[in-house]
C-alpha cells in the first residue's frame, strides 16, 4: 500500500502516531506526476519548508486530524510570494504580497500546500481550460473535463496527487468537478466559511468549500475551513459540534424531497444521471427515509436575475490595465453584459432572487434533504462546452451541463455531490443531496450513512 492509498484522516493518524512524518507525505506527493493538469503553479520547495517547521516545532498540542496532511490551494486564493493567476492569462505574472484568509487558515492548520490547483478565468466556467495551463481532466477519462471551477482540486484529489483540497463554488464550481472526478463535493451553507478579506461577491453566491475521496474527509476540512471572522456580513450559527463527530451520528428517519426537471435549462437528461438520481432514491428508502416527488422549487424566472447577477460579478474581476485583450471571449462578453447593467437593476435583480430562494427555501421546509442529479450528463470531452467563437452559446452550452448546481448557491442551503454511480464505460456520475440551511451536520450525517451502505473507497481510477 503506498501513501496516497491512505484517506486524508489516515495519513493524519499515522503523523500523529509517528509513523510517517509531515515531510515524507510532502515528498510522497511531490513525486507523483500530474497527468491531469491539476496545477497551475507547483510549489513543492515551500511546501517542504512548511513540513520541516512543522515537524521542527512539534505537533501542538491543539491539533486538528489533519495536520501535517498536505493539500493544495485553488489559484482563485491569493498567496503571498507565489505565483496567482485567477486563471488568466492577464495575470499570468501575478505575485501577490499577502495571502487570504483561506491559505492563512489552511497554513495555520499545519496542512502544507503543494501548489495552486487549477480554474478557469476568475473561476467563471464549468468546465477548467485556463489559457495559463493545460486542461484539467478528469482522470477517469483523460479526453474528457474534470468540471470547474475547482477543476484542478477535483483532478489533483481524485488522481492521487493530493489527499484532499479545498475549492470555491458560485453556482456548482465544488460539486460539478467532484461528480466528473467521481468525488465527494461539499458546498457548505452560507457564511459558514468566511470570505475575508475580500468580499468580493456582494449577491452570496459563492463560498469556499472541499474537495475529498470520503464523507469523512470532506467534514474534517470542512472542520479547518469553518468559522466567522468579525467583518463578515453574514454567518452560519455554530455546530454543535465537529462536523467530523457529525458522520458518527445516525440521522434517523428523514424525509427527502426529490425532483428531476431541469432547473435553468431546457434539457434532456442522459439515462446514467436519471439512473443514479432513481438508484440514490431507492437506496435512500432501503435506508429508512421517506422520498416524495415535488415541484422544482425555483421558478425559470430566476434564472434571468442570477444571470444578470454572475454578469456583474464577472465585470467585476477586471484585467490590469493594457491586459484586456488577454481575456478570454467569454469573460469580456459576460463583462459587457454585466458592465450594461445599471445599478438599480443590479439591485433589483438581487432583491427578486432573494425573493425566489425565500419562496424555495419555504416550499422545501417539511423536507430534512432535497435529491437531484448533479450534472445532465457524464463528463464531457474536453472543448465540448467552451466556445470562443460564439460566447453565448458556450454559456448556454454551460446551462445545459449542470441545470440544478445552481439553484442552492441561490438559497444559500448546503449541498454535496455523492460519488454513487459509474457508467459501463467507468465514467463517474454524482448524485446532489442539499439540506436545509445550516444543516451540514445533518447532510454529514447522511451522507456517511449513504456510504456505509454504498460504499466507493475501493473505485481507483486508471493510473492510479
Amino acid at each position: 500500500m503506498s501513501l496516497h492509498d491512505l484517506t486524508a484522516l489516515e495519513q493524519g493518524d499515522a503523523v500523529r502516531r509517528g509513523e510517517v512524518s509531515p515531510l515524507e507525505l510532502v515528498e510522497h506527493y511531490a513525486g507523483r506526476a500530474d497527468a491531469v493538469g491539476a496545477f497551475i503553479t507547483p510549489t513543492h520547495e515551500q511546501a517542504r519548508d512548511h513540513a520541516r517547521r512543522l515537524t521542527g516545532a512539534g505537533r501542538p498540542a491543539d491539533a486538528g486530524p489533519l495536520w501535517g496532511v498536505p493539500t493544495g490551494i485553488k489559484d482563485l486564493h491569493p498567496t503571498a510570494g507565489v505565483r496567482t493567476t485567477f486563471g488568466s492569462a492577464a495575470y499570468d505574472d501575478f505575485v501577490p504580497d499577502a495571502s487570504d484568509d483561506l491559505v492563512l487558515t489552511v497554513e495555520a492548520a499545519g496542512m502544507p500546500s503543494l501548489g495552486k490547483t487549477s480554474t478557469p478565468e476568475f473561476g467563471s466556467p464549468c468546465y477548467t481550460e485556463p489559457d495559463v495551463a493545460p486542461p484539467a481532466v478528469t482522470p477517469w477519462d483523460t479526453t474528457r473535463t474534470a468540471g470547474g471551477s475547482s477543476g484542478g482540486a477535483a483532478a489533483a484529489v481524485a488522481a492521487g496527487l493530493l489527499p484532499v483540497a479545498p475549492g470555491s463554488d458560485g453556482g456548482g464550481s465544488i460539486r460539478i468537478p467532484a461528480s466528473c472526478c467521481g468525488l465527494v463535493g461539499l458546498k457548505p451553507t452560507r457564511g459558514r466559511i468566511s470570505g475575508a478579506p475580500r468580499y468580493g461577491d456582494p449577491v452570496g453566491l459563492a463560498t469556499a468549500g472541499t474537495l475529498a475521496r470520503s464523507v469523512r474527509d470532506a467534514a474534517a476540512l470542512l472542520d479547518v475551513l469553518a468559522g466567522r471572522r468579525v467583518g463578515d456580513p453574514f454567518w452560519a450559527p455554530e455546530p454543535s459540534g465537529s462536523f467530523l463527530d457529525a458522520c458518527d451520528r445516525e440521522p434517523g428517519r428523514l424525509r427527502v424531497a426529490r425532483f428531476i426537471t431541469p432547473v435553468i435549462a431546457d434539457v434532456d437528461v442522459h439515462p446514467s444521471s436519471m439512473t443514479a438520481w432513481d438508484d440514490a432514491s431507492r437506496l435512500l428508502e432501503a435506508l429508512g427515509h421517506e422520498v416524495e416527488d415535488v415541484p422544482v422549487p425555483i421558478p425559470r424566472e430566476a434564472v434571468a436575475d442570477f444571470e444578470t447577477c454572475w454578469a456583474v460579478l464577472t465585470a467585476l474581476s477586471p484585467a490590469p490595465p493594457g491586459r484586456e485583450d488577454r481575456l478570454r471571449p467569454l469573460t469580456r462578453w459576460l463583462g459587457g453584459l454585466g458592465h450594461a447593467v445599471s445599478g438599480p437593476d443590479f439591485g433589483l435583480a438581487i432583491g427578486r432572487l432573494r425573493q425566489h430562494a425565500a419562496a424555495a427555501l419555504t416550499a422545501l421546509a417539511p423536507y430534512d434533504v432535497v435529491l437531484t442529479p448533479t450534472l445532465a450528463s457524464p463528463p464531457v470531452e474536453v472543448g465540448a462546452l467552451r466556445d470562443d467563437a460564439d460566447p453565448a452559446h458556450d454559456f448556454a452550452a454551460q446551462k445545459a451541463f449542470t441545470p440544478w448546481t445552481s439553484a442552492w448557491n441561490v438559497t444559500g442551503m448546503p449541498a454535496m455531490s455523492l460519488p454513487l454511480h459509474w457508467t459501463d464505460g467507468g465514467l463517474p456520475i454524482g448524485v446532489m443531496v442539499a439540506a436545509r440551511p445550516a444543516e451540514e451536520e445533518l447532510l454529514l450525517s447522511l451522507a456517511a450513512q449513504v456510504e456505509a451502505a454504498a460504499p466507493w473507497a475501493d473505485r481507483r481510477p486508471p493510473g492510479w
